[in-house]
């Protein structure tokens, strides 16, 4: 390989090439890359969880459908269907009541939830839907999480040891659709966050996340489910690509969607292009537990007290900026081994996004209260105050 066929070492918008993403979904599921799917819709592959189940209690038939499943979301068209993954749908509806107890008592208490992507008023969102159903009833919780079928794909994409979280989203009929994008990690970026990352970290956020949706309630077309494009977590520069028009145009021209009835499951690689569909319907109240689940390995190896490093550190770093001992890219380096770097996680109902996709950092922060020259205790008093905004 020549130095000019070497892939990018970086991914920006402008060298993202719309012809070869087209030419990778407008691939086709070929039936026998998913041999234990029921059936194959629209390139997605549907499996029979009446028919499966039982196969998950044997360790050697339960890899068999896991290795497939991993295959579908890697390679193939990033998404499956899990039909039936709750046939008891009464667990259904006892988290579906007790979730909208909890918006209810939000609204009351003038906590309403904001959307990364959906208009104020067009949802209602429950931030931390795990936590907060275990809290209302851990009767409910334990039965709701007791789902094997969950737990297999869970493992199947990202290993043991997962951590679950979740995020219920109501939208209500006239919601208008989402745009085209990917998830998290990096789809919860700027562009320009996005594009600061090498392009190898690209290609490893997909296999830290997997993305998933419980239908609380039966959800035909009218109503909206998840617009989806197979294949398009396929596209590596596919997080610097998803806000461009032209991308978002062949979304709009290609992506598929699929009713669900209530107990149903989907789960799709975060880097597929994917959007909420628009509730055209009249009566129908879109209701979705939203599970998004984490590696393991997603965690440093020490905790560490960056509120009380950013506390000492701040005062000498005003002065090395005053006296300009330091260079500004001597000081972001500093302030990169001092503070928090990520927004995640954190309490969304606390430390919601603002102006961007993600709450401000640590080290945000930090370098915004230099630059603007805060003094010591206001700065540390807006650190605590973003401290407790974070905690449970």
């Amino acid at each position: 390989m020549t130095q000019l066929d070497s892939p990018p070492a970086y991914y920006s918008p402008e060298n993202c090439n719309v012809d070869s993403f087209k030419d990778l979904i407008m691939q086709t599921t070929d039936p026998t890359s998913a041999p234990q799917a029921a059936t194959v819709e629209k390139n997605i592959p549907i499996y029979d969880m009446t028919v499966l189940r039982p196969a998950l209690a044997a360790e050697q038939s339960r890899r068999r459908i896991m290795a497939e499943w991993a295959q579908v979301l890697g390679r193939g068209a990033g998404v499956v269907v899990l039909k039936e993954a709750y046939t008891d749908h009464s667990v259904i509806d006892d988290a579906t009541a007790l979730y909208k107890d909890i918006i209810h008592a939000e609204k009351q208490s003038a906590k309403a939830g904001a959307d990364h992507f959906a208009a104020s008023g067009a949802n209602d969102r429950i931030w931390n839907s795990l936590q907060k159903l275990c809290e209302a009833s851990p009767r409910v919780f334990l039965d709701y999480f007791a789902n094997p079928a969950i737990a297999a794909i869970c493992e199947a994409w990202l290993g043991p040891n997962y951590q679950m979280t979740a995020q219920v989203n109501l939208v209500y009929p006239g919601g208008a659709a989402q745009q085209a994008h990917r998830d998290y990690h990096l789809g919860f970026q700027t562009a320009e966050v996005s594009a600061a990352y090498p392009a190898h970290v690209h290609e490893v956020s997909p296999i830290l996340t997997l993305q998933g949706a419980v239908a609380h309630c039966d959800m035909p077309l009218e109503s909206g489910p998840t617009k989806l494009l197979p294949f398009s977590q396929a596209y590596k520069p596919g997080y610097a690509a998803w806000r461009r028009d032209d991308f978002r145009a062949l979304f709009d021209e290609y992506c598929v969607q699929l009713p669900l009835k209530k107990g149903d499951a989907v789960f799709f690689n975060p880097a597929l292009f994917h959007a909420a569909g628009a509730n055209s319907s009249t009566d129908i109240q879109r209701f979705v537990n939203l599970l998004q689940v984490s590696s393991a390995f997603g965690r440093a190896m020490e905790t560490v007290d960056r509120d009380r490093m950013c506390k000492l550190v701040y005062p000498h770093a005003v002065m090395a900026r005053q006296d300009a001992r330091l260079s500004p890219d001597e000081l972001s380096a500093a302030i990169a081994a001092t503070a928090e770097g990520y927004s995640f996680p954190t309490n969304l109902d606390r430390d919601p996004p603002a102006s961007d996709l993600a709450p401000e950092t640590q080290a945000a922060f930090f370098q915004r209260a230099l630059a603007t020259g805060m003094d010591a205790q206001t700065f540390n008093k807006h650190l605590e105050a973003m401290t407790k905004a974070r905690q449970a």
